[in-house]
């Protein structure tokens, strides 16, 4: 099994004024992700200022496509992608 994982981190300095309804939407989006078993896990950065993302089963370019369409995406700063090896 596959899996990537994306580490997007959001430019806090700069968040419009419907964030709320940003977020609600973001939401949205991995629960649908979640429930197609793309997404198999959501972090939430302790600094708040972002997210780390494990996809499983996709490819690199693909977890790219699916990260362009988050709401959050607009806010990024940056996003990281590593290829994972899950150890047995």
């Amino acid at each position: 099994m596959s899996s990537i994982q994306a580490i997007l981190t959001i430019d806090t300095d700069n968040l419009p004024e419907n964030f709320q309804e940003i977020i609600k939407h973001e939401q949205e989006v991995i629960a649908k992700w979640k429930e197609e078993g793309i997404l198999e896990h959501l972090f939430l950065r302790q600094t708040r200022n972002g997210a780390v993302l494990i996809f499983k089963d996709v490819d690199e370019e693909k977890v790219k496509e699916l990260m362009t369409t988050l709401p959050l995406y607009k806010l990024k700063k940056s996003i990281e992608y590593f290829n994972l090896i899950k150890q047995f």
